[in-house]
């Protein structure tokens, strides 16, 4: 049973203009099926995106695992209200508090728009305003270069890389780069995330 406390056990509902973030459930198989047909995030090596024709198997896993306390997982879903990705929280210390953000993906036609600052920053405010953590890890593999420039440009700070910490998708181990956002920096991140989305609303006009 888990010991975390009640506001660390349920994901909660988080609305943006671009993005709506929901807690995932077994509802939203096909709408996860949709968002990776054609698996071209599956093919990239160096990620953990399940194939379209695995996402029963990945939901139920997920899903598994969060009723062990082990993460709380979301649907992403943009202005329109069709799911385009799923993202979580995981590895939760309520004692510190600190938590980390990721197993995050997203369709294609998404991408490099508003929706992943947005949920950004409805997830760092959630983490920080409502949960109050001191810290929050955001980490992703060596060869994963776009991921790693993403997660600088949010404003978190690389704290290191930990080798062989993981491994990849297909069975090979992952040196995993290791970002981080601190309570203290969090005014700063969110004054630059908030910039950001007003320079992609800006762009989209």
């Amino acid at each position: 049973m888990s010991l975390l406390p009640d506001a660390w056990r349920t994901a909660p509902t988080l609305q943006g203009r671009h993005v709506h973030l929901e807690a995932l459930c077994a509802e939203h198989a096909d709408g996860l099926r949709e968002a990776l047909a054609g698996d071209e995030l599956a093919a990239l090596w160096y990620t953990n995106v399940p194939r379209a024709a695995d996402v029963d198997g990945w939901l139920a896993d997920v899903l598994a695992q969060q009723a062990q306390g082990k993460w709380l997982a979301f649907v992403v879903r943009d202005a329109d209200g069709a799911i385009v990705g799923s993202t979580r929280f995981y590895d939760m210390e309520a004692g510190v508090p600190r938590l980390s953000i990721g197993y995050t993906w997203y369709a294609p036609r998404v991408q490099r728009t508003g929706l992943n600052t947005e949920a950004k920053l409805l997830l760092f405010g959630h983490a920080f305003d409502t949960l109050g953590c001191i810290s929050v890890v955001l980490e992703t593999s060596w060869f994963n270069h776009r991921s790693r420039t993403a997660i600088a440009r949010l404003g978190a700070r690389q704290d290191g890389v930990l080798r062989n910490h993981r491994r990849h998708a297909d069975g090979t181990v992952r040196d995993s780069v290791v970002f981080s956002i601190l309570d203290t920096e969090w005014p700063a991140v969110r004054s630059n995330l908030l910039a950001r989305l007003a320079q992609h609303e800006q762009d989209s006009k």
